[in-house]
């Protein structure tokens, strides 16, 4: 059985579409498990909807919100397959989705196996299987596979030995990928992308900052320490994932409105952050080089991100007014 872990919240416009999607799986032997994370819109009702026509899906429901990490462990507790995937409740999958996901996995006496997808930018590869070591470094990367849990099928054991980190509520997925691939034997990757991200401008990516979304600094230290020690060579990639992050933060942070002090405190916590691991070899990993310049800048301190990210948004409005 392949046990499906949808974590719920606030998705009542896509739901539908991701329910149909999963229910129309070529694979026969599978039950999804729905989390409404105490959704305060109608997901709950159409999630018990859905489970009331096929006795194939569950769904506990949260008294509060707790977060996606959270949702996917309680999925993860109550999950009774040998194998567990995990979708985004604003997504939805191919039919084929789950069955060469399996196949994959049988073929290549894999651990993990995963599939491309589209709606996200990332840099494909060839169909290949790694080590859990050389995984880790295809994470570090950001190629062939992209660094979220979806779009990938996995023995239940290694999720079950690597639950999410309940006190992460941004980046979670990064630490769940880090951990379990260190455990995996073999990881299988082909490119058909069997997944379709949906990329909405309202979801927790795009949102302003917050405490919440903090938590991610967390995140990127624990795994730049251990890497230091187990995974140096792919150390500078995995702080440009940090300096990608804090830069992306600082932005959300200027587009936030909140009290100047508020302001300020934030971007110094970014800071300190980006001269944790900002260093010449990371700034070379950056794929962009607005983030490596976004990066040194914010190095420099927080009153010159915040006067460069002023001019900067002074210039996208003088663009935009051209324009019209």
């Amino acid at each position: 059985m392949i046990s499906v872990i949808v974590p719920v919240y606030n998705t009542e416009k896509y739901l539908v579409t991701c329910l149909n999607s999963l229910l129309a799986q070529t694979y026969p032997n599978l039950e999804i498990l729905l989390i409404d994370d105490a959704s305060t819109d109608q997901s709950g009702q159409v999630c018990e909807d859905y489970a009331a026509r096929d006795r194939r899906l569950k769904v506990i429901h949260f008294p509060k919100n707790q977060g996606p990490s959270a949702a996917r462990n309680e999925g993860i507790r109550r999950a009774e397959g040998g194998l567990i995937s995990f979708v985004d409740a604003d997504d939805h999958v191919e039919p084929d989705l789950l069955e060469k996901l399996y196949d994959a996995l049988l073929e290549n006496e894999a651990d993990i196996s995963i599939c491309g997808a589209d709606g996200i930018r990332i840099k494909d590869g060839a169909a290949d299987t790694f080590s859990g070591k050389e995984a880790v470094c295809c994470l570090a990367r950001g190629t062939p596979f992209n660094l979220v849990p979806w779009g990938k099928l996995y023995d239940a054991r290694l999720v079950r030995a690597c639950p999410f980190d309940e006190r992460v509520f941004y980046s979670e997925d990064l630490l769940f990928l880090y951990k379990v691939f260190q455990r995996a034997k073999r990881v299988s990757y082909f490119p058909a992308q069997l997944y379709h991200y949906v990329n909405r401008e309202d979801s927790q990516v795009h949102s302003g900052i917050s405490d919440r979304k903090c938590t991610a600094l967390f995140v990127h230290n624990q795994i730049c320490r251990d890497a230091a020690v187990h995974f140096p060579e792919v150390l500078p990639d995995f702080q440009q994932i940090a300096l990608d992050t804090n830069t992306r933060m600082a932005m959300f942070a200027m587009e936030t409105d909140l009290p100047r002090g508020q302001l300020f405190g934030y971007l110094r916590r970014l800071c300190r952050n980006t001269r944790r691991h900002i260093s010449r070899k990371s700034l070379m990993r950056c794929r962009e080089r607005k983030v490596a310049a976004a990066a040194i800048i914010l190095y420099a301190g927080e009153i010159p991100f915040y006067g460069m990210a002023v001019i900067y948004k002074q210039i996208k409005r003088i663009r935009h007014w051209r324009t019209r």
